[in-house]
């Protein structure tokens, strides 16, 4: 044989950019043959035989789960699309759906990961960090945004179990999102920090948990930490949620110490799903993202039926039907399978075209066969509103776009335009929360190159006139003015029910400072001899922007705080104006209560003095509450030396120049009017004069 023919074929196969054959083009990547068909292959009959012979080996099958086995010959070996499972062979005995809860930052994530890694679904890799933490915000923050599903197979007593893990977030702001997740499990592994012990979100994710009738199995982690205390954290999950000690598991999810006890105790503590294949077909969906190939992704939940490719289905919600046209698991990716059935958990493709048709809690059926829907389905409900402008007012059309692009993928976020007379044209936004916010802001910064001023965040209110009628106010724009103020009955704000955890030593700071945003205690009780669990009302727009702060700065960062809605009440709201020269500013506008109106308005009054620069007319920064002024300051006007050139002569010249700078400082303060509003004083009035200054410093 003519070895030199050979290596000038094998050259072509393996750098076909270099050699291409005439009239082929080939792609720049190498691609093995045991991954491509041999006809696609540019070999010579003569020489095809030799090599395919010693590439063409079979997929060994002993690390592959066995819902692979079905799979035909030629769907073993080289096959140049992904595999389709069969998992119809997992009854709903051999199916244990659960999920984690914690409080941030307690290793959920990490925990998630050493789960994976233990039934192969994953490699141990070192850059396996966070697996299920797919945004960005969420690997350099280190918590979990987005609730991210991961099917695992998994032999316990020489069985195969088909185990659907559900990783939840851990902030308040997402507690509907994590509430919907546990309602596709029948179990969730609750942990706790060995270090902290039980935050506030612990407890609001417990309850959400034991709301559902779930089996929770307490599970305490970071025990290898010096600082670790696992007999006091059993105590304190005994006393708080009455567990017994002796069903808590202690594990390292960083190290893997206890790991291995996780998954035989879900086997054997989680009940399976209660199913019915023969029953017709009823699905949750509990979570969806968009995918710019394929559109709206959804996760189900199937309670009855079978589903397939091809049937079609009909939300309960929006009555519209859709045709499947995918379907599969999550393995750790979207891996296609045959069909799902009662009591498993995957995804479908409908053909959706944005997020804004799949609610999260909506109950999916068969066309023609109606079912009864799930309890506790309701839309996601906007808490927060800020508007959203661009730096630079050409920047509007980028700005729509990246919007746009965005809430493909977060249809919580609702999406108004509204203009203001300093900023321009701009964008009315609705979030779950301040967190929501920040996050959502990041993204569109960080993955979209959007530079965007926020202005300062507000609550929803209810006005009730006297003639039985309402008005929901989202915006200070849309605060009624004084003269109709006999029209109206009643103010509404919302109002929360917030759980504070901290040790012992902080009780009357954190009395004090709730007491200092209009908080009602409830109760307050021990959870073991070191830490207090407090229960208050608040109002909602009281813990939008420096609450959270305070309350880390007066606990030297060991208070947790947690909070639900609990409707509106009656309250004596006002609307604090800021006026630039006798101008209001509508972008600078809020609504605060009357108790506190006098010391907001001074307050930013001396903030915005301090971040605003000079400019060379005299600046007057004034604050009116119902149209009364209350509290003024003055920026001095930036002189010019204009009579710097007159080196002597009579008086009357400098006289002429300083007449002529003073009707020229008048006629730019009339004309130019208004007054360039830095970044920073947005800034200043969200997060305090600190972040301000701390944003400074970093420019």
């Amino acid at each position: 044989m003519d070895m030199s023919k050979v290596h000038r074929n094998l050259r072509r196969i393996w750098f076909p950019s270099i050699t291409p054959g005439a009239g082929q083009s080939y792609r720049l990547h190498r691609r093995p043959f045991c991954q491509q068909p041999s006809s696609q292959l540019p070999i010579p009959q003569s020489n095809r035989g030799i090599i395919t012979q010693q590439c063409k080996q079979p997929i060994q099958r002993n690390s592959l789960p066995s819902c692979l086995g079905s799979l035909s010959p030629h769907r073993r070996g080289y096959a140049s699309k992904p595999d389709i499972l069969d998992i119809s062979s997992f009854p709903p005995e051999r199916i244990r759906n659960f999920s984690i809860i914690a409080h941030i930052d307690h290793g959920k994530s990490t925990l998630a990961d050493r789960l994976l890694e233990m039934t192969g679904t994953i490699s141990k890799d070192s850059q396996n960090k966070q697996f299920l933490d797919k945004l960005k915000v969420e690997r350099e923050r280190g918590i979990t945004v987005k609730a991210q599903t991961a099917s695992m197979f998994y032999t316990h007593n020489g069985e195969e179990y088909l185990l659907n893990l559900i990783d939840t977030p851990g902030h308040v702001d997402f507690s509907y999102e994590v509430s919907r997740s546990l309602a596709a499990c029948q179990g969730t592994l609750l942990l706790v920090d060995a270090c902290q012990g039980i935050q506030a979100q612990t407890v609001a994710n417990f309850f959400l948990a034991f709301g559902e009738d779930l089996a929770i199995i307490p599970v305490v982690n970071k025990v290898d930490l010096p600082s670790a205390d696992p007999a006091r954290v059993a105590n304190q999950i005994e006393a708080a949620f009455e567990l017994e000690t002796a069903d808590i598991l202690a594990v390292s999810a960083k190290t893997g110490l206890g790991c291995s006890d996780v998954l035989p105790c879900v086997i054997e503590k989680v009940p399976p799903p209660v199913a019915d294949r023969s029953a017709p077909f009823r699905a949750l969906l509990f979570d969806n993202w968009y995918d710019k190939y394929l559109g709206v992704v959804c996760l189900f939940a199937i309670r009855d039926g079978t589903l397939k490719k091809g049937d079609r289905l009909v939300s309960a919600h929006t009555k519209i039907t859709y045709e499947v046209t995918d379907l599969g698991i999550m393995y750790p990716e979207q891996r296609t399978t045959t069909s799902l059935h009662a009591g498993q958990v995957g995804y479908a493709i409908l053909g959706m075209k944005t997020t804004r048709d799949a609610h999260i809690g909506d109950t999916f059926y068969r066309e023609g066969h109606p079912v009864e829907s799930f309890p506790g389905f309701q839309p996601a409900k906007s808490m927060v509103f800020a508007g959203l402008y661009p730096v630079d007012s050409n920047d509007y059309t980028k700005l729509n776009d990246a919007l746009d692009r965005l809430t493909l993928n977060d249809a919580s976020v609702t999406v108004a335009k509204e203009s203001s007379n300093a900023l321009g044209q701009g964008f009315r936004l609705g979030f779950l929360g301040t967190l929501h916010m920040d996050v959502f802001r990041e993204r569109l910064e960080e993955e979209y190159d959007a530079s965007v001023i926020n202005t300062n965040p507000t609550v929803p209110y209810l006005i009730q006139y006297h003639n039985g009628t309402e008005k929901s106010i989202r915006n200070p724009a849309e605060f009624p003015d004084i003269e109709e103020h006999p029209k109206i009955k009643a103010f509404l704000e919302p109002m929360v029910h917030g759980t504070l955890i901290f040790p012992a030593e902080y009780l009357g700071s954190m009395m004090d400072l709730c007491g200092s945003h209009r908080g009602e205690q409830q109760e307050y009780t021990y959870l073991d001899d070191t830490r207090v669990i407090m229960k208050y009302t608040l109002p909602l727009s009281e813990i939008l922007t420096d609450f959270y702060d305070q309350l880390k700065s007066r606990s030297s960062g060991y208070a947790s705080f947690d909070y639900e809605e609990i409707g509106y009440q009656k309250s004596d709201i006002v609307k604090v104006n800021i006026l630039l020269n006798g101008k209001p500013v509508d972008a600078l506008a809020t609504i605060v209560h009357r108790s506190t109106a006098e010391k907001v308005a001074k307050e930013w009054t001396r903030r915005l003095k301090g971040v605003m620069s000079k400019q060379l007319f005299e600046i007057v920064i004034q604050a009116s509450v119902n149209n009364k002024f209350v509290c003024r300051e003055t920026i001095s006007a930036l002189r010019k030396d204009v009579t710097a050139k007159c080196y002597g002569g009579d008086i009357t010249r400098k006289m002429k120049l300083l007449e002529r700078q003073k009707a020229g400082k008048k006629k730019l303060k009339t004309v130019a009017g208004g007054i360039q509003l830095p970044q920073e004083a947005f800034l200043t009035l969200m997060k305090g004069e600190d972040a301000a200054k701390g944003k400074k410093g970093k420019d």
